[in-house]
């Protein structure tokens, strides 16, 4: 199989006995709004596709992409799916650019330059992951995989920072960063100066 496959939603599909999804992350719910409407949402390793869902139900067209064939199956349901393996293949999508980019409970620092540069003029990037401290509750526990104090926040230099978080949560017990980012269209002073009725 070619390291960048697209799925068909339809892939035996009759026969296909889709596993319950999770909710989606409060996190998602909570800054969905942000997403321009009539935007392209990209789910980042977006295993059997529970934010897919969750946008597809809001109205947006919804693109996931991950290296499971197996839940890009159920995935499939909610709009484009994309088989590909983004840590050890070229990133997939280079070129594309969507309205909201979601990603939860991953992280591979070498693509996150891809997955920044996938953010549209206007666009929001919507980012939850696990953190340093998580090793003391449970997994994942490597090093590799936890985010160190502050690092979403140098990682989304460029962007607007909307809402972060660097903590610890309950239910199920885990250390995360999360944070919603936007790429403005204009710098800061062009807006402000446009929205005051001066010409730049």
């Amino acid at each position: 199989m070619s390291s960048c496959t697209p799925v068909s939603a339809s892939s035996g599909e009759s026969a296909l006995q889709h596993a319950p999804l999770h909710p989606p992350s409060d996190w998602i719910q909570r800054w969905s709004h942000l997403v321009p409407t009539g935007a392209r949402v990209l789910d980042v390793a977006c295993g059997p596709g529970r934010h897919m869902r969750w946008f597809a139900e809001l109205g947006f067209a919804v693109t996931g992409v991950d290296r499971s064939g197996e839940a890009l199956a159920s995935a499939a349901r909610f709009g484009e799916v994309i088989e590909a393996d983004i840590e050890g293949d070229i990133w997939p999508l280079a070129g594309r650019q969507f309205g909201g980019v979601v990603v939860t409970n991953y992280l591979w620092r070498p693509n996150f330059s891809d997955i920044l540069a996938s953010v549209a003029p206007g666009g929001v990037l919507i980012y939850e992951t696990f953190a340093i401290g998580n090793e003391s509750v449970g997994r994942p526990a490597r090093a590799e995989f936890l985010l160190q104090p502050g690092e979403l926040l140098g990682l989304c230099k460029g962007l607007r920072i909307i809402a972060y978080e660097d903590g610890f949560l309950e239910e199920p017990a885990r250390f995360v960063q999360r944070i919603v980012a936007r790429r403005e269209t204009a710098p800061a002073t062009e807006l402000f100066r446009a929205r005051l009725g001066r010409s730049v």
